[in-house]
């Protein structure tokens, strides 16, 4: 008899950005080309593009943050949400998960992140501790943490990590960033921890457009000051004549349209393009902040790169990230407390002067398939034992 294909629940919830969702449809496709059934459970708002072409996807009703301070959730409309809202998705996560009666259930980022949908996923837990036939239960994080805390957090991180969790998958290379560099208690767990090697795409294609000067913004909901310094650098830098500016699908609508009607000649804008990766292989330099996907972009791309990681109230992920990769020599950092249009055209000109960076990194960039690859595995010892 053959046996039965490994099924993954894979639930994500992208509040803010659109890394989480993009890293996650990666792994789901690369589940899906060794063989196993995926079903990709989505609580955000809708983006171009994702999950991907095959993937079953079940689409929760959306839920966003209210700002980058991540206070309070909020419909697709803008609207607070409220107990029955939140209850009606509660009830269709269950609802899903029973149907889909996995091997493996993957939580993105929980329980080291994504408290804010608590509310379903301590419910979805109960669930599948009650299963009659019990799934293996995966926390699916990425490589560095956010390191401000409030006090307790993280021993609730690892209370229920020990008491509900099979396995820890760090989607990241040790030997760059190990989980106990960003999260404290590390130490303190007993649950194995798996690490896969950075999500990247597929090196890129060469590029149909090319660009002296590339900026990104990511999903676009924090990227307003980036993108703004940016136009207001290439007025300062007219003999680079062609840069194109992607505010990200989440910038404010009259703050797209505002940026667009002051744009020097030498700047496109556009909110968002598929082949990013492409443009940044063509690019001259590649400005953006320090997401994991952007920068696993850029890895890929091995081009130029000036990073200036998001540090708004507190974060630190971004600028731990972009530090790393800055002890390498893999690129220019500039903190976003010092970007101005003046610092950044100036770190903009230094860093296109500099020779191209090697693309020579002992760093995983595999972690799509090893993901996958560990997920079937664990399943497989599951089904024998």
């Amino acid at each position: 008899m053959t046996p039965k294909s490994p099924s993954v629940f894979f639930y994500v919830q992208h509040l803010l950005g659109i890394g989480h969702l993009a890293r996650a449809s990666r792994i789901a496709r690369a589940m899906l080309d060794l063989g196993m059934e995926v079903t990709l459970v989505t609580g955000g708002l809708p983006v171009q593009g994702f999950p991907g072409p095959g993937i079953s996807h079940i689409a929760l009703p959306p839920l966003a943050v209210a700002g980058s301070e991540f206070a309070g959730l909020v419909t697709a409309s803008g609207e607070p949400a409220d107990a029955a809202y939140l209850e009606a998705r509660k009830n269709q996560l269950l609802a899903a998960y029973h149907a889909a009666k996995p091997d493996i259930v993957l939580t993105e980022a929980f329980p080291f992140g994504r408290r804010q949908v608590r509310f379903e996923l301590l419910p979805l837990i109960d669930a599948i501790q009650a299963s009659e036939s019990r799934p293996a239960l995966v926390s699916s994080v990425r490589d560095i943490l956010q390191r401000r805390i409030k006090p307790g957090r993280n021993e609730e991180t690892v209370a229920l990590v020990e008491s509900a969790f099979d396995l820890v998958l760090v989607h990241g290379d040790p030997s760059f960033a190990a989980l106990g560099d960003s999260f404290a208690l590390a130490d303190q767990l007993t649950k194995p921890i798996a690490y896969s090697g950075l999500v990247c795409p597929p090196a890129p294609p060469l590029p149909t457009e090319t660009f002296d000067v590339l900026v990104s913004a990511g999903g676009g909901a924090a990227g307003k000051h980036l993108i703004t310094d940016a136009i207001g650098a290439a007025a300062l830098l007219p003999h680079l004549a062609n840069w194109l500016i992607i505010t990200g699908p989440n910038l404010a609508q009259a703050d797209y349209d505002a940026l667009n009607a002051k744009l020097p000649p030498n700047v496109t804008l556009a909110r968002f393009r598929v082949d990013l990766a492409s443009l940044m292989r063509g690019a001259k330099l590649s400005v953006s902040q320090a997401g994991y996907n952007t920068v696993a972009d850029v890895l890929m791309a091995g081009c130029r790169a000036l990073l200036v990681p998001y540090a708004v109230d507190g974060e630190t992920e971004q600028t731990d990230r972009a530090t790393l990769l800055k002890s390498l020599g893999r690129c220019r950092a500039l903190t976003e407390s010092s970007l101005t249009a003046t610092s950044l055209a100036a770190a903009i000109k230094a860093e296109i002067e500099r020779p191209m960076p090697s693309r020579a990194l002992a760093i995983n960039l595999n972690g799509a398939t090893r993901s996958a690859e560990i997920l079937r595995d664990l399943a497989q010892s599951r089904a024998r034992a």
